[in-house]
């Protein structure tokens, strides 16, 4: 056993943004799925669930959740269903984290390769768990997957917090200086942020 995969999911519908391909917006010249990736340069595989678009500047395994627009769990699911299972650690990400650094996600393979748990994510000042920028026990996470599709039937329209119930986690704070690592954008305020922070 061993090794490290990334699921990014880069579905969603983006309502708040106008429908836009929300991925494939800029960020200081890359796109946000493009930074996301680039955060898990080692992972392998690394893998996208959603449209890639065809100028995307590194190799990717591509899916879809069934049906597509069925949620992030549904996407979650799809997205393992393409990693190895002698994989030992799979990141699983939101694609609209522009400003994920590598370093932010070795703190969090750092914690659960360490911690009694079965994933590490982060906590915002706030205390809300940012349950899409977090490296997880590939077996686990597969397993909270197949737990929760039991209890519905199907995983269409689960929710992330409903998966998290499934999961125990180590919540991981960011003291370093500088942007959150698992700033998201939703809105176009948020893309100005984003472009401002990573000047």
């Amino acid at each position: 056993m061993g090794g490290f995969a990334a699921v990014v999911l880069a579905g969603g519908a983006a309502r708040r943004m106008g429908g836009a391909d929300k991925p494939t917006l800029p960020v200081a010249g890359q796109s946000m799925l493009t930074r996301v990736l680039a955060a898990v340069h080692d992972a392998d595989p690394r893998i996208v669930v959603g449209k890639v678009p065809p100028d995307l500047p590194v190799p990717v395994h591509s899916t879809r959740e069934d049906p597509p627009g069925s949620g992030p769990v549904a996407a979650t699911a799809a997205g393992l269903a393409l990693v190895p299972d002698n994989v030992t650690y799979t990141a699983l990400l939101a694609a609209d984290l522009p400003l994920l650094t590598g370093e932010a996600i070795d703190v969090l393979r750092l914690t659960a390769e360490s911690a009694p748990m079965q994933g590490a994510v982060y906590r915002d000042a706030e205390g809300r768990r940012q349950m899409l920028c977090g490296v997880w026990r590939t077996a686990a996470l597969r397993e909270a997957v197949d737990r929760l599709a039991e209890e519905r039937g199907n995983l269409d329209g689960a929710s992330v917090r409903d998966l998290m119930n499934h999961l125990r986690v180590a919540e991981v704070s960011w003291r370093r200086p500088g942007p959150p690592p698992w700033f998201d954008c939703d809105t176009d305020d948020d893309l100005r942020t984003a472009e401002e922070w990573a000047r």
